[in-house]
């Protein structure tokens, strides 16, 4: 998770700048999207290499950049990301379950039971 001297050290640098004014939750949404385009566009056209190892400090800079416009969407939206994680997680523990997803990517809609070879 997203430990809070990460999450502190996020919003410091937002508080310093005094951008907090223009961080609305519509505008840190859009934000995020587009961040994330930025890193999916790294993977775009690279054939076979489904990792871009050669691109990964690329990759860790988009990915930074989305997780840090999650982390003020959730702060301007008062909502706890371990919270809100934890919940998803269960809830799809419960949509997901094991007997049926091991191993298997299709959408839960369209599982059936499998049996698993231990």
């Amino acid at each position: 998770m997203i430990s809070k001297e990460t999450f502190e050290l996020v919003t410091k640098f937002r508080d310093e700048r005094n951008w907090k004014q223009f961080h609305n939750p519509k505008d840190l949404a859009i934000s995020v999207n587009l961040e994330a385009s930025e890193l999916l566009e790294i993977f775009q056209w690279s054939g076979d290499d489904l990792f871009c190892t050669d691109k990964l400090d690329r990759i860790k800079e988009e990915l930074a950049d989305t997780v840090n416009y999650c982390i003020l969407l959730a702060d301007a939206c008062n909502i706890d990301l371990d919270t809100i994680i934890r919940e998803k997680v269960a809830k799809n523990a419960v949509k997901y379950p094991v007997d049926k997803a091991f191993g298997n990517k299709e959408k839960y809609t369209e599982l059936k039971d499998i049996s698993r070879n231990k």
